[in-house]
C-alpha cells in the first residue's frame, strides 16, 4: 500500500487536483470517458460531500505541496451550479494549501451554459474556463450527438467573457463524419476569430467501447486528415498560436499549467469517480491510484477514499510512463526533469534513444530530450522504441 505518513510525497515535484465530475445531459457516442447520462437521482451536494470525504482521505497524515492548479472535468461540470463548485472549492481550500496565483479551471458544455452560472464560477474562485465546441456547423455537431447548437457555443464565449474570465480553452475537433478539409479549416478560422487565449485543436477518433467504434461513421480518408493537420496548424501559428503539446495551441503564456504538469510527469490527487491520481514519495517511489468508476459504489466508499486500484510503478515501466508525457511537448523536456521525476539515469534510456536519433525521430538539442517534427507526427512508433516489452 502507498505509504501514508508524515513526509510522504515529494516537496520539489508539482502537485495538482483533479476532479471528476460524472455526469452529462447525455453521452456522445464518440466519448470513451467516465462518463454517465443524467438522471434525476442524482445530488450534486451529496457528491460533493463524498468528494471532500475522498480529499481527506487522500492527505490525511501526508505532508503535501500546495497546489498549483485544480481542474473540474467530467462528464459536464457545467451541470453543477456556482453554489455547489464553490462549496467545494472552499472544502478543497480548507483541507489543503492553494498556491498564489493557482490555475482553477472548469470545463462547460455550451449546451449546459448560463450566464449566472459563469459570474457565480468565476465569484467561486474559478479563473480559466474550457469550452467544449467540438464543431461550429449545426449539422456536424447533430452527427457527434452534441447537445448544444453552434450559436449556443458563440453565445456561451461571450458570456464567459461577460463574466469576467480572460483566460478560455475553445475544444474544437477535425476529422468529423463526411467532412471536407474546407469545412474543418472553416470551423478552425471562425474558432480563431473568437479570440481564445488557449485552443484544444484534436482529430476525432473512434475509440473502443463508444458507440462510434461499434458503429463507424463515414470519415475522411488519410490524405484529407493530413491535409487538415498541416494547414490546420499553419492557420493556428499564423493567428499567434503556438503548438506547445500535439493537440494544444495557445497565445504566449497562456498554456494549460495543469496538462503540462501531467505531460512533466508531475503528481497529482484525482477524487471523483473514475479519478486517477499519482504520487512521487521517497525513493523516489511512484504510485498510481483510481478510484471506483461507478457514481454510487463511488460515494458509498468515499469515506474510505474508494480506491479501485493502487499500485507503484515498476522500474522497468518508468521511462516509459515518463516519455509517453514529455514527448508530447513540442520543446521537450530538460534531461534532468527524466532524473529527477523517474530517479533513473540516461543511461537507461541510452540504446533506444541512440535508435531514435538514426530515425530521425528525436532531435539532437542538448541537455534534452525533445521529438523532432516526425517524431511528433508518429509518436506512438518512437514511443514503441522506449517500451521494455
Amino acid at each position: 500500500m502507498m505509504e501514508s505518513g508524515p513526509g510522504a510525497g515529494s516537496t520539489h515535484i508539482p502537485l495538482s487536483l483533479y476532479v471528476h465530475i460524472p455526469w452529462c445531459v447525455r453521452k456522445c457516442p464518440y466519448c470513451d470517458f467516465n462518463s454517465h447520462a443524467l438522471h434525476d437521482g442524482v445530488d450534486p451536494l451529496a457528491y460533493v460531500d463524498a468528494l471532500l470525504l475522498d480529499l481527506g482521505h487522500e492527505t490525511a497524515q501526508r505532508s503535501l505541496p500546495p497546489l498549483q492548479s485544480i481542474f473540474f472535468g467530467g462528464g459536464t461540470p457545467s451541470l453543477f451550479d456556482g453554489a455547489t463548485i464553490a462549496r467545494l472549492l472552499d472544502g478543497i481550500a480548507q483541507r489543503m494549501p492553494l498556491a498564489a496565483g493557482a490555475e482553477i479551471t472548469l470545463e462547460a458544455n455550451p449546451g449546459t451554459a448560463e450566464a449566472a452560472h459563469f459570474l457565480a464560477y468565476r465569484a467561486a474562485g474559478v479563473n480559466r474556463l474550457s469550452i467544449g465546441v467540438q464543431s461550429l456547423d449545426d449539422d456536424k455537431l447533430k452527427a457527434l450527438g452534441r447537445i448544444h447548437s453552434a450559436d449556443e457555443a458563440r453565445a456561451a464565449l461571450r458570456m464567459a467573457r461577460e463574466a469576467g474570465f480572460k483566460n478560455i480553452n475553445l475544444d474544437l475537433m477535425y476529422g468529423l463524419p463526411e467532412q471536407t478539409k474546407v469545412e474543418a479549416l472553416g470551423d478552425l478560422c471562425e474558432v480563431v476569430d473568437l479570440g481564445a487565449e488557449h485552443i484544444s485543436w484534436y482529430q476525432l477518433t473512434l475509440e473502443p467501447n463508444t458507440l462510434f467504434h461499434h458503429r463507424p461513421p463515414p470519415l475522411p480518408d488519410e490524405d484529407s486528415l493530413v491535409d487538415m493537420m498541416e494547414d490546420g496548424q499553419k492557420m493556428l501559428a499564423d493567428a499567434g498560436y503556438r503548438q506547445y503539446e500535439i493537440s494544444a495551441y495557445a497565445r504566449e503564456g497562456r498554456q494549460c499549467w495543469h496538462n503540462q504538469n501531467y505531460w512533466q510527469f508531475g503528481d497529482y490527487l484525482g477524487i471523483g469517480a473514475g479519478a486517477h491520481g499519482k504520487l512521487t514519495l521517497p525513493g523516489p517511489q511512484i504510485w498510481r491510484r483510481s478510484k471506483q468508476r461507478q457514481p454510487a459504489a463511488y460515494m458509498a466508499g468515499a469515506a474510505e477514499g474508494a480506491v479501485a486500484l493502487e499500485r507503484e510503478v515498476g522500474q522497468n515501466e518508468l521511462a516509459v510512463e515518463f516519455l509517453l508525457n514529455a514527448l508530447r511537448l513540442s520543446a521537450g523536456v530538460p534531461v534532468e526533469m527524466f532524473r529527477e521525476r523517474t530517479g533513473l539515469t540516461l543511461q537507461t534510456i541510452a540504446r533506444p534513444l541512440a535508435r531514435a536519433h538514426e530515425l530521425g525521430l528525436v532531435l539532437a538539442a542538448p541537455g534534452r530530450l525533445q521529438a523532432s517534427p516526425q517524431g511528433l507526427r508518429y509518436l506512438n512508433d518512437l514511443l514503441i522504441l522506449f517500451d521494455p516489452d
